[in-house]
């Protein structure tokens, strides 16, 4: 065998569920489905219960312990009914269970150490007369079904193992990486894991894939997967540029050096404030950080309003002078939006450059409007006028401590959440993070593909 094959068929043995595990599954989804049909005795409407995902096509890794049923209610029933039957099945089934919501609410909880989620839906004909969002399921499921045999399995969780371990898996809008069915539909499309891998090395984005040659609507993505069940929607709309390069660039790090660590997730030590402290004197720059309460959102709503709010402050602080290096954001119960600046300091003037002074229109207008003004000028430079006026901000602090805060696009809940109280850190105060934050700060100093 090769230095590859040895890799894989190792970490398939660890990935793959073994017998007692498969049992334990078996039972806990018997006696799920057993409650479900009680409940729905109960009901006035007819229905039906069908196990999907991972679990349900064997495709699932070891210790993975998630079981999803699905509720397929008639597609004549009313949204709100579908709503309060679902609720009242999953609060039946999982008593001890809670409510979530993506685009309807639905119940999770656990039975015998798995995690199940149990969601309604509706029984449509075929995944092109969705009501919901989660109505496709079902079809992604059978579809995957009829072609994933055992060893295409086997490479499934090759690849969730994979992108698990290059933190590239999961389709959540905080990763925004390869959701488990695009994982599958890349295995099935490439005939399994090394062909896929060796793929991936060689794409030159966008990359364009339509199992079923059937797709009628064109996307903007840097990997488009025509779902093979709906001809217009692309599975990987949600996979970042990044986390598309971060497949490219690991699955050459594989084929290169085969190595077991590349399969396994993992954080790196978390830095000290001392560590934080001696980065930035090496690094000589002036980091500032918005800090703030945690908005009371799932994750989905979170990080997206999180970006815009680190996307709209970065560029604030961009346009005003102060050249940002990079940026991040992670939050806990504080959150936290990080922008690292080359410019500590600005001068307390600025040159504005008005237009050719043979542009009559436009530099009499100019000139009026600056010529009593408090300002150095106007003056010629060259065949322009010119003044040089007072800067607002001279300081980072002095900007992001201001109402300027607020004219910024900010995702609406962190503008909320900054208008109530936020900390402005500023150059070493940044230090302070680390008691909290010390493992993201250390992907910050010490940052890899």
């Amino acid at each position: 065998m090769s230095d590859f094959e040895t890799v894989v068929a190792r970490v398939a043995d660890r990935v793959t569920p073994d017998a007692a595990e498969r049992e334990r599954l078996r039972a806990a989804v018997d006696l799920l489905t057993e409650r479900i049909h009680d409940a729905l005795d109960d009901l006035p409407v007819d229905a039906s219960v069908v196990q999907v995902g991972s679990t349900a096509r064997g495709t699932w890794l070891a210790d993975d312990r998630d079981i999803d049923l699905f509720v397929q209610f008639p597609p004549d029933l009313d949204r709100a009914d579908l709503e309060r039957y679902g609720l009242a099945v999953g609060r039946a089934v999982l008593p001890d269970g809670r409510e979530e919501y993506a685009e309807h609410p639905y119940v999770t909880g656990d039975v015998r150490g798995f995690d199940v989620d149990l969601v309604p839906c509706y029984d449509v004909a075929d995944a092109t007369a969705i009501q919901s969002a989660v109505d496709r399921t079902p079809f992604h499921d059978a579809y995957l079904q009829e072609r994933l045999d055992a060893t295409l399995a086997r490479d499934v969780r090759l690849f969730k193992a994979f992108l698990t371990g290059i933190d590239a898996y999961g389709s959540d809008l905080r990763t925004r990486g390869f959701s488990g069915y695009l994982s599958e539909l890349l295995v099935l499309e490439y005939g399994g894991f090394e062909p896929l891998v060796r793929a991936a090395a060689d794409w030159h984005p966008p990359v364009h894939l339509d199992p079923e040659a059937h797709g009628t609507a064109t996307f903007d993505d840097p990997l488009v997967v025509i779902d093979p069940t709906d001809p217009e929607r692309n599975v990987a709309a949600v996979c970042s540029s990044e986390n598309v390069a971060r497949l490219q660039h690991y699955a050459r790090d594989l084929l290169a050096d085969p190595r077991e660590p590349l399969f396994v997730p993992s954080d790196p030590d978390p830095v000290d404030a001392d560590a934080v402290r001696a980065h930035l004197d090496r690094r000589g720059t002036t980091p500032v950080a918005v800090v703030f309460e945690t908005p009371d959102l799932v994750d989905d709503q979170l990080y997206p309003q999180l970006r815009k709010s680190l996307d709209g402050i970065a560029g604030e602080l961009d346009r005003r002078g102060f050249a940002p290096l990079r940026s991040a954001t992670f939050a806990d119960d504080r959150a936290v939006l990080l922008v690292e600046l080359a410019v500590a300091e600005l001068s307390a003037i600025r040159r504005h450059t008005g237009p050719p002074v043979h542009v009559r229109e436009h530099a009499t207008g100019f000139y009026g409007t600056y010529e009593d003004a408090d300002a150095y000028g106007p003056f010629l430079d060259g065949d322009r006028y010119v003044v040089e006026r007072d800067r607002e901000f001279t300081t980072p602090r002095e900007l992001l401590g201001s109402d300027a805060v607020f004219d910024v696009a900010l995702g609406a809940r962190v503008e909320t959440a900054l208008e109530d109280d936020y900390d402005l850190l500023v150059g070493d105060e940044v230090a302070s993070l680390a008691d909290v934050f010390g493992v993201e700060l250390a992907r910050y100093f010490d940052p890899t593909p």
